[in-house]
């Protein structure tokens, strides 16, 4: 493995994409809006999109974080999902993904819907981590979602740690749930 302080960065604008869709009929759930299950693989579809790009080759979904849902999709909405890489360590990214929504016959401005985190971890041809390149914020937006993404991160690892302890303190007293 490469180490990352070799690897040029790459600006946040560099991989950041728009993936759009057209809702229809065929994306509804029982209630006869737009299923958040489908939403949630176009979010990851987006996310997937850059953490490829960002790292320059293959990238498996490790975790989704905070996905939630602000409105309801609407068949004939059309749905804008924006990703981008938010922080890199060595071979993960958070992404950051915002989804708007729009009616597909009117001008007026679209609204966000939707919002989620996502973490990828870039992969070789084998399935082993690979190295990525450090993402280089470049306003002072992606400056603040590269510090709220280490929050993120640091929140992730102590949750994991924790739940470790626990499970290995409920083991150790003969639980076996």
């Amino acid at each position: 493995m490469t180490d990352q302080g070799h690897i040029p960065g790459k600006p946040t604008s560099a991989s950041r994409t728009t993936l759009s869709h057209i809702m229809t009929s065929h994306d509804t759930n029982l209630l006869g809006t737009v299923h958040g299950g489908v939403i949630m693989k176009l979010v990851d579809d987006a996310a997937g999109a850059v953490a490829g790009r960002h790292s320059g080759g293959p990238a498996v979904t490790a975790s989704m974080d905070e996905m939630v849902f602000l409105e309801p999709v609407r068949v004939g909405d059309l749905l804008h999902v924006k990703a981008q890489v938010n922080w890199t360590g060595r071979s993960s990214m958070e992404v950051g993904v915002r989804v708007m929504a729009e009616r597909w016959n009117d001008t007026t401005p679209a609204t966000q819907v939707g919002s989620a985190y996502l973490v990828f971890a870039a992969v070789d041809g084998d399935g082993k981590p690979r190295t990525v390149p450090p993402v280089l914020p470049e306003t002072e937006r992606d400056k603040r979602r590269y510090q709220e993404a280490q929050i993120r991160r640091t929140h992730r690892l102590a949750r994991r740690q924790a739940i470790k302890e626990l499970r290995e303190r409920r083991a150790a007293e003969g639980y076996t749930d």
